[in-house]
Parts: structure tokens; sequence; C-alpha cells
């Protein structure tokens, strides 16, 4: 490892936390003044760290320019393809992917099951936003005053007995969603069909996409497809490890 590049990436942290002067990047990094600003000088000419008129540092536009061009090249659905299909292998189930846009949630990607009976849903088409897993999911994330904004003004079809009522129980629904970090749909949508679902995210921490296991129930029950909780919620974590480049 080169101990220069080494070094010069650990100061991109500390001045993460805010700007600050080079005696306090020297005493960070555990080096010289010297050294420190031989590293700092040479970040700050690549402008991805910036010296203020007070002589400290803060992190420069190229390292944001560069971050907000990763982010907008980067397909989750590409990221999250070989993760589909583990998860599929290992459970024979359908799999989906969704992102939500605008007031749409969306699938994406579509691995289907290994049993005759085919799931209608199709990649391009909306989901019912009031009782599907992965919509819960993703809307779950919005904030507080954005959920109940949408909980207000969307509608609430009754496709089953079990289908979301109203603003009220979907507000709930999706507060409970947060507190848990899965989401379910046991025939809410269709009466026959269960669904399991778990988030995506960045490396924000925000969710970026949603992904579900879904099954009739004839294959297999509810309690059983909880089951594969634990899967379902490794799957979506190794993707969101991979869309946001750590490592375990």
């Amino acid at each position: 490892m080169s101990q220069s590049v080494e070094r010069a990436l650990r100061i991109l942290p500390v001045l993460a936390k805010g700007a600050a002067g080079l005696g306090d990047v020297a005493d960070a990094l555990g080096v010289h003044k010297s050294t420190a600003l031989r590293l700092l000088r040479t970040l700050q000419a690549h402008r991805f760290v910036y010296r203020r008129p007070d002589g400290r540092y803060r992190l420069g536009a190229q390292l944001f320019a560069l971050a907000a061009e990763a982010i907008e090249s980067l397909d989750v659905r590409e990221v999250a393809h070989p993760h589909l299909l583990a998860l599929n292998k290992a459970t024979g189930h359908t799999v989906h992917l969704a992102l939500h846009q605008d007031d749409e949630v969306v699938y994406i990607d579509k691995v289907d099951s290994r049993y005759p009976v085919r799931m209608y849903s199709r990649i391009g088409r909306p989901v019912p936003l009031t009782v599907a897993a992965v919509a819960k999911l993703l809307l779950a994330d919005l904030p507080e005053p954005e959920r109940r904004s949408l909980a207000e003004r969307i509608e609430y079809p009754r496709y089953t007995a079990r289908s979301t009522p109203d603003a009220a129980a979907f507000l709930r629904e999706l507060e409970l969603v947060r507190d848990q970090g899965w989401a379910t749909d046991f025939g809410g949508h269709e009466e026959s069909v269960n669904c399991l679902g778990a988030p995506v995210r960045g490396p924000d921490g925000r969710v970026v996409a949603a992904l579900s296991v879904s099954a009739p129930s004839v294959v297999v029950t509810a309690e059983e497809l909880l089951e594969l909780l634990p899967l379902v919620l490794a799957t979506a974590e190794s993707i969101s490890r991979d869309y946001s480049g750590e490592t375990e």
C-alpha cells in the first residue's frame, strides 16, 4: 500500500467532520505538519480539498462532483440482479426489485418462480401502493410530512378484505415497517398470494430500492414465508453493501 495515498485518503474523513486547520490534520494523521501540508496541497491542486480564507481546510467541489456523478451512473438493478438470482435459486419463489418514482412504485426487475404458477407482475408496471410490500418499504422511508401528504391524496382500493382501508391505517402500517425494517403483503392485493420484502439502502442509509419474495398460498403459507425473513434481509443487506461500495 502506498503510504502517501493512504495518508491522503485518511484526510478526507477528517475534513468530512468539518473544516480543520493544518495542525488538526497533522495530529489526526500522526505526521509532521510539513507532511500534512504536502498532502493537503496535492489534494487542493486536484480540488478534492479547499483552503478557506481563514487557513482551514474543507472538502472540495471535485469530491462532491465525482460522488454525484457516481451515484447517477450507478444502476441498482445491475448491482442487485445476481443477488436476486441467488435468492430465487435458494427459495424457488418469484423475486422482485422495485423503485419509487414520483407517486408510483415500479418493478424494475423480476425473476420468475420455478413452479408452474406465474405471478402476473411485469417489469415497468406500477404496483398497488397501499398493499404491496415493496411499496410500503419505499414509502415508509419518506420523511413524515411526505408520508402523510401521500397517504392523504391517494386512493385505497379494496382489492381484498385484507386491503389497507384508509390513510390512518396506511400511516400506521408505514410506521410499523419503518420500525421493523421489513414488510409483508399477506393477501392484501390477491387473496391467494403472500409477499415478504426488505429494503435496499444507499450510502446515506436511505432506501433506494426494495426487493420481495412472492408465492401463492397454495405453495407456501404466510408463516412459512416468514421463515425466509433472515435470508431476505441478508440478501437486501448484500445488495446494499455492493451498491454502496462497502466491504464486510
